[in-house]
């Protein structure tokens, strides 16, 4: 009689979730690895290393060296292992549900002090490395460019509201909110001026109320 060869089941879930703890373990060290030594001399062979996986495995996860970064700068601004579009974030739905600015704002303002602690150190060491490699400075752009887009929409929100101060352009109002909510305020004021995350927060909220919504 012949054997019956019993073929192997194809378990789609366990791959899935053995590439994406690959990945994360990517992230992970490429983030420590970044932060700790710049980006010039944050190398993919060290990287892997950091990460216990193979050279070839994390090219063909998540790329070269300027796509990781990428990819750490988006992962960052999402709060996920995965990049989210700005419009699906959680937080972003609240905002424009909300009628009232001034909750708006302090929506706003929450949001930001939890994403700026991921973001803003990964953002320091784009900005030294920008000037040296033409992509990065791209990416740099990019990410400024894109915050500008979404605060001018932000702004369209508040003024949807009928409670924008009337002294100012939805171009001023916008800009206010693109300067406020850079990583760059967040380092100032939290790393070197010492401010807790939750003075940052409550500070943030007041003062946008004040300058852009009527009394």
């Amino acid at each position: 009689m012949r054997k019956t060869v019993k073929k192997r089941v194809y378990n789609s879930t366990n791959r899935r979730q053995a590439a994406e703890t690959t990945r994360q373990s990517i992230l992970e060290a490429a983030r420590e690895i970044f932060l700790s030594r710049g980006y010039a001399a944050a190398t993919m062979p060290a990287i892997a290393l950091a990460a216990g996986i193979a050279l070839d495995t994390v090219y063909a996860t998540v790329g070269k060296k300027p796509a990781l970064f990428r990819l750490l700068v988006e992962t960052a601004l999402s709060g996920t292992n995965s990049p989210v579009p700005g419009e699906e974030r959680n937080y972003v739905k609240e905002i424009r549900e909300e009628t009232d600015p001034r909750r708006k704002l302090e929506l706003y303002a929450a949001a930001i002090t939890e994403i700026q602690p991921r973001l803003a150190p990964l953002v320091s060491v784009l900005q030294a490395a920008a000037p040296l490699d033409p992509e990065l400075d791209a990416l740099w752009n990019s990410i400024s460019e894109r915050r500008a887009r979404n605060m001018m929409l932000f702004a369209e929100d508040l003024a949807s509201t009928g409670k924008l101060r009337q002294s100012l352009s939805l171009q001023k109002a916008a800009d206010i909110l693109w300067s406020m909510n850079s990583p760059e305020f967040y380092l100032l004021l939290v790393h070197q001026r010492k401010w807790t995350a939750s003075e940052f927060q409550a500070w943030l909220a007041e003062i946008w109320v004040t300058l852009l919504v009527e009394p």
